[in-house]
């Protein structure tokens, strides 16, 4: 695996795209939470699949699937960034988060589930904190079950766990997620096996787009607000969201503040995640591919999103 190109700035986002010797690419990305510097909390997110087999409509890595990530491949994600930034190996960030949520679904590669079990032993990061996000696609019950003993065993208290819902009405969920997922109730269940006292409540994401909604009630009907928390982020400017049209309810000149106060009344703990703007003309919040670097070009610029030139990296392992 070798780092061909990189965006950003290292003062808030850098995402990086890497080949592998079949000539796959992936994507992958630190970011800062300014104004914390790096040594108060730094955010890995990787990829786990080359491609995605799903198409959600706001996600650019859908419709292009040629298989998982080996554990050396998720690995070298991780161990390029760290050895970039602590050559050292001690990593002090007093939370250190990695993501298992660019490009491709988690719950499809069972090496996810290697790599997160040896971390603690491969890493020497005492702020270690661990994410993996998931739509929750059936006929991936293996994964969740050995993903709880994971947990249990290494994980309790600093993993945080996320289904991602987008939408509290499960029909117009599947208009965005064009997958078979688990129904609300499945997840709510194993919600609360997975829930222990100390640990982090489970996060149920929206990226919310005008005429999907969010209705307290409808979630308070499956999801204790006890387990789960509520988090909402806006649909960010990918080519596939531009495409089709959803717009955000949530930007940062408009809240909804009356969703918030629905939810919160319902006694969820809500959090709104709209991150730096900057940040989408950099590519790291959107999860989209860099189709700049395999259409050649030295810079990739749209309305509304990438406009950062890429710098082309040699070989580096």
């Amino acid at each position: 695996m070798n780092v061909v190109a990189s965006t950003g700035k290292d003062d808030l986002a850098m995402v990086y795209i890497a080949r592998n010797s079949a000539g796959r690419y992936i994507e992958f990305v630190e970011s800062l939470q300014a104004p914390l510097p790096r040594e108060k909390k730094w955010v890995l997110i990787v990829s786990c699949l080359f491609g995605c087999p799903y198409c959600c409509r706001f996600c650019d890595a859908g419709g292009s699937y040629h298989g998982p990530l080996s554990r050396q491949e998720i690995e070298f994600q991780i161990d390029h960034l760290v050895a970039k930034r602590y050559p050292g190996g001690f990593i002090p960030s007093e939370k250190f988060k990695i993501q298992f949520a660019r490009m491709g679904e988690p719950a499809l590669n069972e090496a996810v589930l290697d790599v997160i079990a040896a971390l603690p032993e491969r890493l020497h990061a005492p702020g270690l904190i661990l994410s993996l996000s998931t739509i929750a696609p059936t006929g991936c019950e293996n994964f969740f079950e050995r993903l709880l003993e994971i947990k249990e065993d290494f994980h309790a208290g600093s993993f945080q766990f996320q289904f991602s819902l987008h939408s509290s009405d499960e029909v117009k969920r599947r208009e965005i997620i064009q997958a078979q997922t688990w129904s609300f109730a499945a997840m709510a269940a194993y919600g609360r096996r997975f829930f222990r006292s100390g640990d982090r409540k489970i996060t149920l994401n929206f990226a919310l787009a005008q005429g999907f909604p969010l209705e307290a009630k409808k979630l308070a009907a499956h999801f204790d607000p006890d387990i789960f928390l509520i988090k909402i982020t806006p649909v960010n400017p990918t080519l596939r969201a531009l495409a089709n049209d959803l717009r955000p309810v949530f930007t940062h000149n408009r809240r909804g503040q009356d969703i918030i106060d629905a939810l919160r009344l319902c006694g969820y703990e809500v959090l709104v995640s709209l991150g730096d703007a900057e940040e989408n003309a950099i590519g790291s919040n959107c999860g989209q591919f860099i189709r700049s670097y395999l259409a050649g070009s030295k810079s990739f610029c749209m309305e509304g999103s990438y406009s950062y030139e890429l710098e082309p990296h040699g070989s580096t392992r």
